[in-house]
């Protein structure tokens, strides 16, 4: 059976890299048995997802934030409306219940990011998330419950826990894990990371991706 790390690279589009600490990520989650194989595919989480969910009520879970890492179907490609903007972005992971997804861009100088782009019918982030795979294990580890809502991004994740009226216990493992492969600190709000977020119909933002997004739709 092929690990969630082959899955994923097999997806990936013509020019396009699952960048090495991403990779090292997707071997972790492995590692740790995190992975689960469902009706959708394999799927990796930063903490175990029965856990998490048998910790969900009403007002709080564990878990830290909550994301998904999968290889690309056919049925992520409804966010894109032609054949060139497809082969420009491959989804890898979930990040938001609303169908929100994280994914590879390449940009018009052929630079590889890290890009969100919302469902549409929830979170309408669509910005780079990070050009720095680093960065964007650091925004998830900030500890949000999502990351599709460019809202909480000023915010502590203990703020946004108190204006979103919902906790979520810190999943000390992966900030751990994080901190010590790679010499790094978790940031203190998610604009540490994502410079410039923006949401679709933005046509005067100063995201690259929202832009081009704006342009190809």
């Amino acid at each position: 059976m092929k690990t969630l790390k082959e899955l994923i690279q097999d997806t990936m589009h013509e020019g396009m890299i699952v960048p090495e600490p991403i990779e090292k990520l997707l071997d972790w989650i492995e590692s740790n048995g995190f992975c689960e194989n469902t009706e959708y595919g394999r799927v990796g989480y930063l903490y175990p997802d029965k856990k998490l969910r048998d910790s969900w009520t009403d007002g709080e879970r564990s878990g830290g934030t909550l994301i998904g890492f999968y290889a690309e179907s056919e049925t992520d490609s409804y966010h894109f409306v032609n054949e060139e903007t497809k082969g420009r972005v491959s989804t890898f992971a979930r990040t938001g219940g609303d169908g929100s997804v994280a994914a590879f861009w390449l940009d018009d100088e052929g630079q590889q990011h890290i890009v969100h782009v919302g469902s549409g019918s929830g979170s309408t982030l669509a910005c780079v998330l990070a050009s720095d795979p680093v960065d964007f294990l650091r925004l998830i580890a900030i500890g949000y419950d999502e990351i599709c809502w460019n809202e909480d991004f000023a915010l502590t994740a203990p703020e946004s826990y108190v204006r979103n009226e919902f906790n979520v216990t810190p999943n000390l493992k992966f900030q751990d894990w994080l901190v010590h492969e790679f010499n790094t600190t978790i940031p203190k709000i998610g604009l540490e990371v994502v410079k410039t977020p923006a949401e679709f119909g933005d046509v005067d933002s100063c995201d690259a991706f929202c832009r081009w997004l704006e342009d190809n739709d």
